[in-house]
């Protein structure tokens, strides 16, 4: 395991501070392949011989992924993502795709157990990052949703908070400074109340004492004036303000529903992959099949010469049997001409014989008639 951080860290793959963040989970050797990028379909090796492979773990980005290193040579360095599928295609062999890499990976296990370990740490990592991916989006929908709220909310509140109590004042001011002029037009009249609470009308402390009064509600008019136009720029301000956030939330939804078209998208492509990993392991399978045809071919091939030696020896024979044929044909071609020879000296014997026949009965006849006249003879005697 040190010589593979090591060796990541020369080659750049794991820096000496990214070792510290980023260690390893899980580890186990397997034969590495890829995915021929001009056809498509046929592996390549990727490394000589059974290699470590590595599960990796970041922790300041939260972020898995496998890194495999052969001599000083990066085979695999694949960030695992949710979309990511680990797909067994054997019994010691399984492959993912990885669209950062535009590649496909495979493995070769030496044992079933172990192509089963992988494909069940692939499954934890894919699940973990899946995880962290959730969190994040429920972070940044949050806080996007926070500094909405606030941002119209705060708007609302320091409208009612500031808006609310000073305009509240300046009209309560302006209605005193409204009857102050009044009753100092009109020469002033004393309220209903007792005369030892107010100076007397038309003395000289009474007007020094108004005119400081009024002074003094003229500046409070001027400052609730300039108060009043501040809040009402800074109402508009806010009404800006109101129409920015607004246009921003209509950006936004905007943009939800182009995110909502590509995540439509995406599914579709998910669906096509599907359905081309379905085709692709009814390729693998017919792969299979025709591998496992061209193994009893090749091992009919090894029967072959055997079969020809026979089939030299079957033919020499036929040819030794054809020729004793020949040689039976040519008797019995000579047997059936002294047949027919036979056949005619034995006609001719019968034609003779009954030739004979006739004869010797006509001798027999005459030795009969001569016994007949001797008998008749010694009769006589």
């Amino acid at each position: 395991m040190f010589l593979l951080c090591a060796g990541m860290r020369l080659l750049g793959v794991l820096p000496c501070r990214q070792s510290r963040r980023e260690q390893p989970i899980f580890t186990t050797r397997a034969h590495v392949f890829q995915i021929d990028p001009s056809t498509k379909k046929n592996w390549v090796p990727a490394s000589k011989q059974a290699v470590t492979v590595s599960y990796f773990y970041d922790v300041t980005r939260n972020s898995y992924r496998i890194i495999s290193v052969d001599g000083a040579k990066v085979i695999i360095n694949s960030t695992i993502t949710p979309n990511m599928t680990f797909t067994k295609t054997s019994q010691k062999f399984g492959q993912w795709a990885d669209s950062r890499a535009n590649t496909v990976f495979g493995l070769g296990f030496s044992s079933e157990q172990q192509l089963t370990k992988f494909a069940e740490k692939f499954q934890e990592v894919k699940e973990a990052a899946r995880l962290a991916r959730d969190k994040s989006q429920e972070k940044i929908e949050t806080s996007s949703n926070h500094s909405q709220a606030s941002s119209i909310n705060g708007t609302d509140d320091e409208k009612a908070s500031c808006a609310g109590p000073a305009n509240t004042h300046l009209k309560s001011e302006n209605d005193k400074l409204k009857i102050a002029l009044t009753q100092r037009a009109a020469g002033w009249t004393a309220p209903t109340l007792p005369v030892t609470a107010w100076p007397p009308p038309g003395s000289a402390a009474n007007v020094k004492k108004w005119e400081i009064e009024l002074q003094t509600l003229r500046e409070s008019n001027a400052r609730l004036t300039t108060a009043l136009q501040d809040s009402a720029a800074s109402v508009e301000q806010w009404k800006r303000q109101f129409s920015l956030c607004r246009d921003e939330n209509d950006r936004l939804r905007n943009k939800i529903d182009e995110l909502e078209e590509q995540c439509s998208e995406i599914n579709r492509e998910k669906e096509k992959n599907t359905q081309l990993k379905r085709r692709i392991e009814e390729l693998e399978l017919e792969l299979q099949e025709k591998e496992t045809e061209l193994i009893d071919l090749r091992k009919q091939s090894e029967i072959i010469p055997q079969l020809m030696s026979e089939c030299e020896y079957v033919s020499e024979k036929l040819e030794a049997a054809e020729r004793d044929n020949q040689n039976l044909e040519d008797k019995v071609r000579s047997l059936k001409t002294d047949i027919e020879e036979s056949k005619y000296r034995q006609r001719h014997l019968k034609v003779e014989l009954k030739s004979f026949l006739e004869v010797l009965d006509g001798k027999i006849d005459d030795l009969h008639d001569f016994r007949r006249g001797l008998s008749k003879l010694g009769a006589d005697n």
